[in-house]
């Protein structure tokens, strides 16, 4: 978290309480700035961190081992919506076909985590985990899948408190729509169990 400027931070949520007309000095906001500055250095600390570096090299397949599909579902996500910087919350599922490598299960939540941690669109984000994922382990086909409450949808505009959105992005054998299918599938097959 060390890419944050913590006092422009500060400084900017200062001016921000003036110009709606609050008394930054008051009881309730003294602390406010120090509060947003430290938020926004978790928000953010996806900002210039590599997402390949995070998933690492992954280990061999044996030989023998066929490759099969591997997926990592309901995975927890908070991302910051770029055109309004509210927050958007959801799940994503992962999935990829090994084509030599796997990867340790922790590495992907991880690689989601990191790329949604930057001010974010739900639509790149599945494609920058999709393109992670294929690159860092050349995959023979990813698969990602979220679905997200949006608080600019939710909390203002429309104000649409139940709605979500569902995005998919995908590369490789996983783009195929025979394929796609029975992975999405084996995913929506989770929240049954």
């Amino acid at each position: 978290m060390t890419g944050v400027d913590r006092e422009r931070i500060e400084a900017a949520t200062r001016e921000l309480l003036a110009a709606i007309g609050e008394r930054v000095d008051r009881a309730g906001l003294e602390s406010t700035p120090q509060r947003v500055a430290e938020s926004y250095a978790e928000f953010f600390h996806g900002v210039g961190e590599d997402p390949l570096d995070v998933l690492g090299e992954g280990m061999p397949l044996e030989s023998g081992d066929s490759g099969e599909i591997v997926i990592v579902r309901d995975i927890a996500f908070r991302s910051m919506c770029e055109h309004h910087l509210l927050p958007f919350i959801g799940t994503a599922h992962v999935a990829y076909a090994p084509r030599e490598r796997v990867v340790g299960l922790g590495r992907i939540p991880r690689v989601v985590e990191v790329l949604a941690a930057r001010p974010q669109v739900q639509e790149r984000l599945g494609e920058q985990i999709v393109e992670a994922i294929s690159t860092g382990l050349q995959a023979a086909g990813v698969l990602v899948i979220m679905d997200a409450a949006h608080t600019c949808v939710s909390a203002r505009g429309t104000q649409q408190a139940r709605s979500t959105t569902v995005t998919l992005a995908s590369r490789g054998t996983l783009a195929d729509p025979v394929e796609r299918a029975e992975v999405v599938a084996l995913i929506a097959r989770g929240g049954d169990e």
